[in-house]
């Protein structure tokens, strides 16, 4: 038998393979255990979700959960966009209408943006067509902005051209940059005949916008420009989205607005790559669900988040902006536990370890069998030597029988030393070395005469000198 597998059939070596067993069972428990740190890519970096989404890594850290935030910090959506589709990211805060990602599925709405346009009651302007020739303030200082209202302009007809004093144009909507504490104050000096904002409605920015605009009208009433058309444009522009301001929304008397203004608008949303799991994905947005109080602690805009609407699952996941399948589990209370969870993989590890634990048998089983072959050819060794031993006919022959009897009870005795063998072996096996020594011991007297049996040397030298005649 190969010596160098003799070890895997010592106690020590059973003990060191349990040892190592038990560590690695240990190691896949801490493993599974351990908290998902995910990478999340924040932008724009003077807009709300920064604060957002601190608040949330904070409220999750606090609370010791499951899942952690790794934030990224990005000065452009088109940027955290970018982080998540090139695997810089887990999840990022993404504008559609910007950039989407290839990779990216939506996990919630972190605010939805609708496009309002108002004037005063004065100088109404109730319709995109009305707006050509006219003098738009626009508060926005970000790209994605100027590209949204660019698009909707477009689709009317109209083209947006920033305001430098010089003649209007039939088609053309002069675009003014105002300060939101400005607006009123513009109107007033007549600047501008409308006010954009690409917001959402029920933020408190929307909410002083509009009065502002209230102050300077005549009886207290705005005029909002409706989209009535909304269905035709999201079907023009995919990544934007039907958004309805509610009547009333912004108070007052008479309440502003009359009645439901629709509008279209984009959303900033909380996206993860479409290869992070299912449960992962359930439990970072399960979390952002969860926390949201305690993030709204710390940051209003905690209160502006919600679910992605759908009607079904088919519809969630086969949506122009699709939701991710491990979100959907959260909405519909299909959430997995533990062993759901990790099943497979517990399973997968089960069968391994059970392939590992035969083969180490079948080897064991084999290294047993090796041994008790070997204690049968030495049995059969020994029988082989007795038959020799009678045979022999020189004492060189039986010195020679004998080495091999010794040589084999070593091997015996290795063989007691590293296993337990039953008593019947055993006594067999001692059996077989005393009788090959007993005939080895009988050789060596019938090959050595007795003294008894020699003539004395004096008589043998006297019996070779010849003997001479008597005298005649």
């Amino acid at each position: 038998m190969p010596a160098d597998l003799s070890w895997l059939l010592r106690k020590e070596a059973l003990v060191g393979a349990g040892v190592v067993v038990l560590a690695a069972s240990g190691a896949a428990a801490w493993y599974l255990l351990q908290a998902s740190v995910l990478t999340i890519a924040v932008a724009p970096r003077d807009g709300t979700e920064p604060e957002l989404i601190k608040a949330y890594a904070d409220a999750l850290d606090s609370a010791g959960e499951g899942v952690r935030l790794r934030i990224l910090s990005f000065d452009d959506v088109r940027e955290s966009a970018a982080a998540l589709q090139d695997g810089r990211a887990d999840l990022a805060v993404v504008r559609p209408d910007v950039l989407l990602p290839t990779n990216g599925l939506t996990l919630a709405i972190l605010r939805d943006q609708a496009m309002i346009v108002a004037s005063p009651d004065h100088a109404p302007i109730q319709e995109f067509p009305k707006l050509a020739g006219k003098r738009l303030g626009i508060a926005a200082h970000r790209e994605a902005d100027f590209a949204l209202l660019k698009s909707l302009l477009g689709y009317y007809g109209l083209t947006p051209e920033m305001d430098a004093g010089g003649p209007s144009r039939d088609r053309t909507v002069h675009l003014v940059r105002v300060d939101q504490e400005a607006v009123g104050a513009s109107f007033r000096d007549r600047r501008i005949d409308a006010f954009v904002s690409i917001i959402a409605p029920s933020a408190p920015k929307a909410l002083a916008l509009i009065g502002a605009v209230r102050s300077v009208a005549r009886h207290g009433k705005v005029a909002f420009v409706a989209v009535e058309d909304d269905g035709a444009v999201i079907e023009r522009f995919p990544r934007l989205q039907s958004v309805t301001v509610p009547g009333g929304l912004f108070g007052g008397d008479p309440k502003l607005p009359a009645d439901d203004v629709k509008t279209v608008g984009a959303s900033y949303r909380l996206m993860a790559r479409a290869t992070l799991s299912r449960a992962v994905a359930a439990d970072i947005t399960q979390q952002f669900f969860e926390k949201r109080t305690a993030a709204a602690a710390k940051t209003d805009a905690a209160e502006y988040i919600q679910a992605p609407a759908y009607d079904t699952t088919a519809a969630a996941t086969s949506a122009r902006i699709p939701i991710h399948p491990g979100a959907i589990d959260y909405f519909e209370r299909e959430q997995h536990g533990f062993v759901e969870r990790y099943g497979d993989t517990l399973y997968l590890l089960g069968a391994i370890a059970g392939g590992l634990v035969s083969v180490l048998a079948w080897i064991r089983q084999r290294l047993a069998a090796l041994r008790r072959e070997r204690i049968d050819e030495i049995m059969d060794r020994l029988l082989a030597l007795i038959g020799l031993a009678r045979a022999a006919s020189s004492a060189r022959a039986l010195d020679g029988l004998a080495a091999e009897v010794d040589g084999l009870a070593a091997d015996a005795v290795r063989y007691a030393r590293e296993r337990d063998p039953d008593a019947r072996t055993m006594s067999a096996l001692s059996i077989a070395i005393e009788t090959a020594r007993a005939t080895l011991a009988d050789g060596r007297r019938r090959i050595a005469p007795s003294p008894f049996d020699r003539s004395p040397p004096e008589a043998s030298a006297l019996a070779r000198i010849p003997r001479e005649a008597p005298p005649r």
